[in-house]
């Protein structure tokens, strides 16, 4: 592609990452946001949404000149509005330039008017001078000279003066209403960080007042290009932490709306398949949020409860798939999640142009890729998302929602992650959400096998178990997790929240990534051996924190 000419305020189509080019202006970054390192960039803020990102030049093209041809091979509805947007963006731009102009020509004029005053003003001051000047002698004539110039300043400046602090601005500030022509800014966003102290304030904008969303809340996206960033860049109602080294990264949070507190439910038909210990506080808060569930559980038995609540019942998974148009799927492992999709009155025997599926389970890299492939195949659109939590945190409608995917899909679940969780992020493509729950849940089993391990060897050395929770609750390490899982221990409660055969399905699964990439993974490998051996001991369907079992039998 050719080299384009660009510069600070040009209307623009941006490529960012795999999706299609969008309408956007060339601005101001914020002071404290740095220029990643490399090709040269402009900072591009998109019209239609609230995303602001580092375009590579080589990515951009002037707005006018290819606008017919975007529009030709994007027909989306939120690619229309934003094409809209720039419309109406143009035409109050137009409509100030002409007020402006007006303005100018008649600043001009009145600035002519007092320059003449001034020169008036300042001829007849210089006559009074000479004639005074004429009755000083002739061999004063370099004071003569002096006089004169300072007098014919005086005259010439105060009219002068006056005129200017008569007009209604100075000379080369704008009026107030032409300050910044910026798309105007979503409520959503309030701060994002860069480094770890730095922060920025998007200003509201002047035409939309600002709106409260929902406050319990956040969405976090990361698109990527070429090389993915080091991590991820945030957009909260609180400030998050962001830092970028490589590659262009989008900030954006998705579509929300909060009244009195509450969310306004999707008019989108929700599907649910698994009812499980994570499952069920889902569905719970999708139907007290207002929307519209159909449910599907293996066992069916499971499925009464929410029929009760309000939610309606899907003989197969194909069925609820055909009547919704996006289904959840919450299930325990990869076996399970493949056999949903591609067994007997599977989803997949459901799935047709359009028809959404959004698989929540805690699977590998490669199995979620393979469901991703073959839903897409049949035209569906496909999105992983799963949720790091317990039974409790489900329960509460208080889960963190790890999605990846169909970015678009990811945007029309909004009120449903609002509903059932406190957070999501959005990771990019396929596969980084399964990567990233199963190392965070590879962290959270192997603290816990080392929570039971420091009970157990207090408990050996004849130390009070209670104060060693009393202390560490005292310290860096002080979290409701801790304090739960010793709880447990203590009182020798082991009721689920969180299975122990699944944390130890996702540590193996942890360690299998990290062979893939030849990562060693030592200390996750020694927790899945201590959870292995409780697994033996018959703790499988036991709450995670009977690893302790292990270690004292």
């Amino acid at each position: 592609m050719a080299a384009v000419s660009l510069r600070l305020g040009d209307l623009v189509w941006g490529k960012l990452g795999r999706y299609p080019p969008w309408p956007g202006k060339i601005v101001n970054p914020p002071k404290d946001l740095k220029k990643p390192r490399g090709k040269k960039c402009f900072f591009v803020k998109f019209f239609g949404t609230e995303d602001h990102a580092w375009i590579k030049v080589e990515q951009l093209k002037p707005y006018h000149p290819h606008k017919e041809e975007m529009i030709k091979i994007n027909k989306g509805k939120r690619f229309q509005q934003a094409v809209d947007a720039v419309e109406e963006f143009l035409r109050k731009t137009k409509g100030k330039d002409q007020a402006s102009s007006h303005n100018s020509t008649e600043e001009k004029n009145r600035r002519n008017s007092s320059e003449e005053r001034g020169k008036q003003s300042a001829g007849e001051e210089k006559r009074k001078t000479s004639l005074s000047e004429g009755k000083v002698k002739k061999g004063t004539g370099e004071g003569k000279k002096r006089v004169s110039s300072v007098s014919s300043e005086r005259g010439s400046k105060s009219p002068l003066k006056r005129a200017q602090d008569q007009s209604p601005r100075k000379r080369g500030r704008p009026p107030k209403d032409e300050k910044d022509l910026t798309i105007p800014e979503s409520s959503t966003v309030k701060r994002v960080m860069t480094g770890t102290v730095a922060g920025f304030k998007w200003p509201p904008s002047v035409s939309e007042p600002v709106k409260d969303s929902d406050p319990h809340f956040h969405h976090f996206l990361l698109s990527q290009t070429e090389k993915p960033a080091v991590c991820y860049q945030a957009i909260t109602k609180k400030l998050k932490v962001c830092e970028e080294e490589t590659g262009s990264t989008s900030i954006q949070a998705a579509d929300s709306t909060a009244v009195n507190g509450s969310i306004t439910p999707t008019d989108k038909k929700i599907g649910f398949l698994g009812l499980g210990l994570m499952g069920s506080g889902i569905v719970s808060n999708l139907l007290k949020m207002g929307h519209t569930v159909t449910v599907w559980n293996r066992t069916a038995e499971k499925c009464d409860l929410f029929i009760q609540e309000g939610a309606r019942l899907g003989r197969t998974p194909a069925e609820v798939v055909s009547t919704c148009d996006i289904t959840f799927a919450c299930v325990s492992d990869p076996k399970a999640a493949k056999d949903l999709v591609l067994g007997p009155s599977g989803v997949l025997q459901g799935i047709r142009p359009g028809k959404c599926y959004v698989d929540m389970s805690t699977v590998d890299a490669d199995t979620v890729t393979e469901l991703a492939q073959v839903i897409v195949s049949r035209g569906g659109r496909f999105l992983e998302a799963p949720v790091s939590g317990n039974q409790q945190l489900s329960n509460d409608g208080m889960l963190v929602i790890l999605a990846a995917g169909d970015r678009g899909l990811y945007e029309d679940c909004s009120s449903c992650f609002q509903a059932m969780g406190k957070t999501s992020f959005f990771l990019g493509e396929v596969g980084n959400a399964a990567k990233m729950m199963l190392i965070v849940n590879m962290v959270q089993g192997s603290f816990m096998a080392t929570i039971a391990e420091g009970l157990t060897l207090a408990q050996v050395t004849g130390q009070s178990q209670q104060t060693l929770l009393d202390i560490l609750n005292q310290g860096q390490l002080a979290s409701i997790f801790l304090d739960q899982k010793c709880q447990n221990i203590l009182q020798g409660n082991f009721k689920p929240d969180f299975y122990l055969k699944y944390i130890q399905k996702d540590l193996r699964l942890a360690i299998a990534l990290g062979d893939s990439v030849n990562h060693p993974t030592p200390m996750a490998a020694a927790a899945n051996e201590v959870y292995k051996r409780a697994k033996a001991l018959d703790q499988s369907d036991n709450d995670m924190s009977a690893v302790y079992r292990a270690y004292i039998h």
